[in-house]
């Protein structure tokens, strides 16, 4: 891929047509689609500059536009002040799929999981033709990029970072970050984060919370971790105080699902993120009329970093994500 000159020998940051100088802020409008009433879509893109020449850290959210404690994670970011470096450039892309965020949806309009497009294609589908300009003329300008995301649907997971350690900056910046869990999880074809280990980018994606929900304490987890990942690079602002991790990140190489052995009321019995034992009960599954109860009991120990909360479960529906000991 062909790289164009963002940052000029001014050190003048050009993107999508717009200039912005050292020391100064703009919100730009990344637009590439109209809906079907011909009405155009922007999404706004927030820079921030230091008049010092520094990295660029692009952060994003809302890749799925149901996942709404990510995108209260970049806005707190930016409402905050967090954005604004002692060095450098931040970019905030609170919402990426503002399609999704107004319809509630994880998809775009045409059916498509934005995060399965990428790098995308000039003359394709809509989600498609999205990703391929964000990789062309967005993308190209980050040095690390912080991207983040929830469980799908009543899936609830603890906070967490996701990296393919094939690239050696996702270990040392998880290890920054700093999260209760560090999951080794393999870059997934035509995600987004393939795509940065593409053009050698390194990236933290970042887990917590379910669809359609936002929680305070995930949120507050992910700032604590952004504010450490930007006075690694000496980016923080020195008035904004930055909370060491209390305990180190626990890594997680292997994981399995446990799923429910009958339909009926779910009950659960432990917090996510727990540390669990084998025999422990973990929830009770029973029917609506009293008559049947059953244990679901852990099968090894491990650490449970995802927990389905939905009322009702079906026989066969992942209840339980769990990592394994390296010994089993």
């Amino acid at each position: 891929m062909e790289v164009p000159p963002f940052i000029d020998d001014d050190n003048v940051l050009h993107l999508l047509g717009k200039r912005v100088e050292p020391g100064k802020s703009k919100r730009i409008n990344f637009n590439t689609a109209k809906l079907h009433t011909h009405t155009s879509v922007e999404i706004p893109v927030i820079v921030e500059r230091s008049k010092k020449k520094g990295p660029v850290v692009l952060i994003t959210a809302g890749i799925h536009g149901d996942e709404i404690n990510g995108i209260e994670i970049v806005r707190r970011v930016v409402a905050e002040g967090i954005n604004k470096p002692e060095k450098g450039t931040v970019i905030c892309i609170p919402v990426l799929n503002i399609f999704g965020f107004i319809n509630g949806s994880r998809e775009f309009p045409d059916g498509r999981d934005l995060n399965r497009v990428f790098p995308g294609t000039k003359h394709g589908a809509l989600a498609s033709r999205f990703a391929y300009h964000f990789t062309q003329e967005i993308l190209p300008i980050a040095d690390v990029c912080l991207d983040f995301h929830t469980g799908g649907a009543s899936r609830f997971n603890a906070p967490q970072i996701r990296i393919d350690r094939r690239h050696k900056k996702n270990t040392l910046l998880s290890k920054i970050f700093s999260a209760p869990f560090t999951v080794i999880s393999p870059n997934i074809k035509k995600s987004y984060r393939i795509t940065c280990d593409q053009l050698n980018i390194p990236i933290l994606l970042y887990e917590g919370g379910k669809s359609l929900d936002s929680n305070n304490e995930v949120t507050q987890v992910a700032l604590e971790g952004i504010k450490r990942v930007l006075s690694h690079y000496e980016m923080l602002r020195i008035d904004i105080p930055v909370l060491p991790s209390e305990t180190e990140t626990i890594l997680i190489e292997s994981t399995f699902w446990m799923r429910a052995k009958y339909s009926g009321l779910l009950h659960l019995k432990i917090p996510v993120g727990k540390q669990i034992h084998k025999g422990e009960i973990l929830a009770h599954i029973t029917d609506p009329y009293g008559n049947f109860k059953h244990r679901v009991k852990a099968t090894s120990n491990g650490y449970v970093i995802n927990v389905n909360q939905a009322p009702t479960v079906y026989q066969g529906d992942a209840i339980f994500h769990i990592s394994k000991e390296k010994n089993e």
